[in-house]
């Protein structure tokens, strides 16, 4: 019931192991894809902001990278964010696989939960993949190691029991203001998420150990006068000479093939043409260094 007609709304972070399908159930939950999905782990850096605005209010979503014992300075950066994001939020979802085995990486993330005072809310992801019973079982094993005011089963991906959850969030939501126009689906620049759209591509095509060396800086993107194209110039940045061979390919087919999907994906969002320009850098190491995070945008913010 609302109180004297004010509206819900408030910030939800999504938290879970690499690889859980965060995004994929964000993306779900605006209806539009922001974020950027991949089999890889760590295909999310950085938090994103997403909102969610109905009769009911507004739901800020907030999509972290995925907690893991960090190996670089990107990786503990990642999980900084992450860490930094629950204590902020006013509900937390925390994202499982469907199995009632508990590993050590939900380990690590139950020790970290058991520290928050916020609502707490279990959604058990990719009920596809599994039986009925499994995923019973799955919430019992949980809800006996962590309090947790309601247990959801979900497949992101198909888009199962996703609006029921949505009414679960917003149960929990506090009264109060709208901190985005109703419009508004994302807070990130434009510019960043054409860098994550051509990264995920990347993501899709590339070898196992790449992936996790490259990142994507816009350094052009520019409407022309006419209105007719969008003009997007971007560098993709990789550790090692060996791996910037692999990214560009035989005759450059494998940049093509990534430039090919992005376009597409960019071009859809933007709902203009686009022409996107390519090129691959060499940075050594650079997920250790302060400097080239930087540049890359992986930093702090308010």
């Amino acid at each position: 019931m609302e109180k004297n007609n004010e509206k819900k709304s408030g910030f939800i972070a999504l938290v879970g192991r690499p690889n859980v399908g965060k995004s994929t159930l964000m993306n779900h939950l605006i209806g539009q894809k922001i974020a950027i999905t991949s089999n890889k782990p760590q295909t999310t850096r950085d938090r994103i902001r997403t909102v969610y605005t109905d009769e009911r209010g507004q739901a800020v979503f907030l999509d972290t990278p995925g907690i893991h014992r960090p190996k670089n300075r990107l990786g503990a950066y990642m999980t900084g964010i992450a860490e930094k994001t629950l204590g902020q939020a006013d509900v937390v979802l925390w994202l499982v696989e469907p199995s009632p085995f508990i590993g050590r990486g939900d380990e690590e993330i139950l020790k970290r939960l058991k520290q928050l005072k916020n609502p707490l809310i279990l959604v058990v992801n990719k009920i596809d993949t599994v039986k009925k019973e499994t995923v019973g079982e799955c919430i019992r094993a949980y809800r006996s190691r962590i309090d947790v005011r309601e247990a959801a089963a979900v497949s992101a991906l198909r888009s199962v029991n996703t609006s029921e959850l949505l009414d679960t969030i917003f149960k929990y939501l506090p009264y109060g203001p709208m901190y985005y126009d109703e419009d508004t689906v994302t807070d990130q620049p434009m510019r960043q998420i054409a860098a994550e759209i051509i990264r995920e591509k990347a993501l899709r095509r590339l070898e196992e150990e790449i992936p996790h060396g490259i990142a994507v800086l816009t350094e052009r993107m520019q409407e022309r006068p006419d209105g007719s194209v969008m003009d997007v110039e971007a560098s993709i940045v990789c550790e090692r000479d060996s791996h910037k061979g692999i990214i560009i390919g035989k005759g450059g087919e494998m940049l093509k093939k990534i430039g090919t999907d992005a376009r597409r994906d960019l071009e859809e969002m933007l709902e203009m043409k686009v022409n996107l320009k390519l090129w691959v850098k060499v940075r050594r190491d650079w997920r250790d260094s302060e400097l080239y995070m930087k540049n890359f945008g992986y930093q702090e913010k308010e």
